[in-house]
């Protein structure tokens, strides 16, 4: 354990370091941003995110590096000597990997998505800003419930209003009310929406009802989050939010939200990988190999990034829409796993 801290202690401040020489330029662009406030509102979080990201990678090195340094002692032979099993040998190595999954659980559930909507404030403010027109939704349509449905032909999620709103209401297959207005803006202080030159359509059963009006403060049953479907957004969302926002969506009609189930089969599947990767890295590094450790984390680390590309690769194919976004963000965790199973039984003989 104190290995693996020694590591997250080594990488972390090389990312630092690296983004620092990034970011520098932007931040001395801006006449009023701080040192307290890069400091507080930027780099904390962004520790806090890469720490939780790099903890697998960490731990994997942090096992080769101990493991090697008792093989070159000698120790393992001694261990060996004693008839201790190797699946009793483990059981150390399990204890930590334990500890460092519940605490990556826990972090990546709920103070990760936290910390990430700070720090892409931040970002948004200081040092990615938005492209003109990279705010705005477009031919927007939501079903609110099971007979409500609203359409919007542009919406600036970052001034609030937009324009060309409609709202149909249906019994069945038939239309009972239609509102539309020409131009719409939330209200954030009330948690309403103003609608500008607005119209009402009632259709009753022998004639129609139409009332026009200037402006009316509403309540529709969405706010403006509710019209961002990104990934972006589901990375700032604590798992329970997250949950309830796919239920929301799905019930409202939203078809594709895989995006949003691989960021949160992510926040599992990834910590759990420090179970296999612990026993690769044992597996890899309790014999002693001519070239000592520096073989044993070449090798570990090549293995690493190979599972960094399947990891990659797995969420890009998980967010297309029809595909399991479950099965495939846990396919790296069991190719993976299955390495570790040979290798376990390959060390055990």
């Amino acid at each position: 354990m104190v290995t693996f801290v020694f590591t997250l202690l080594i990488l972390i401040p090389i990312a630092v370091a690296i983004d620092i020489a990034e970011k520098i330029d932007k931040f001395l662009a801006s006449d009023t941003l701080t040192f307290v406030e890069i400091v507080n509102d930027y780099y904390k979080n962004f520790i806090i995110y890469y720490t939780n990201t790099f903890m697998p990678l960490a731990l994997f090195i942090a096992v080769i590096f101990f493991t090697s340094k008792l093989s070159n002692n000698t120790e393992i032979v001694a261990i060996n000597n004693a008839r201790v099993s190797f699946t009793r040998f483990l059981y150390p190595y399990f204890i930590g990997a334990t500890l460092v999954t519940i605490f990556s659980l826990a972090m990546n559930h709920f103070v990760v998505p936290n910390s990430s909507k700070v720090r892409k404030k931040f970002e948004k403010t200081y040092i990615k800003k938005p492209k003109y027109g990279e705010n705005n939704v477009r031919d927007f349509s939501l079903q609110l419930s099971d007979s409500t449905y609203i359409y919007l032909q542009t919406f600036d999620i970052v001034r609030n209003n937009g324009f060309k709103f409609s709202s149909e209401v249906y019994d069945g297959y038939r239309l009972k009310s239609k509102l539309t207005a020409e131009y719409i803006n939330w209200e954030a202080k009330d948690s309403t929406f103003k609608l500008s030159k607005y119209k009402i359509r009632r259709v009753l059963k022998d004639r129609d009802s139409l009332f026009i009006g200037s402006s009316v403060d509403t309540i529709l049953g969405f706010t403006p989050k509710d019209l961002i479907y990104n990934a972006a957004l589901a990375q700032e969302m604590p798992s329970d939010e997250l949950i309830e926002f796919i239920d929301t969506s799905r019930k409202r009609g939203i078809k594709n939200l895989n995006a949003h189930l691989v960021e949160l089969h992510k926040r599992t599947s990834l910590p759990f990988a420090t179970y296999f990767l612990t026993i690769i890295a044992v597996a890899l590094s309790f014999k002693k190999r001519r070239g000592g450790t520096g073989v044993n984390l070449a090798i570990g680390i090549g293995l690493m990034f190979v599972y960094i590309f399947f990891l990659k690769v797995s969420e890009v194919l998980g967010a297309v829409a029809g595909a399991n976004s479950l099965f495939t963000v846990w396919v790296p965790n069991i190719v993976f796993g299955f390495l570790a199973v040979y290798l376990y039984y390959n060390a055990r003989k």
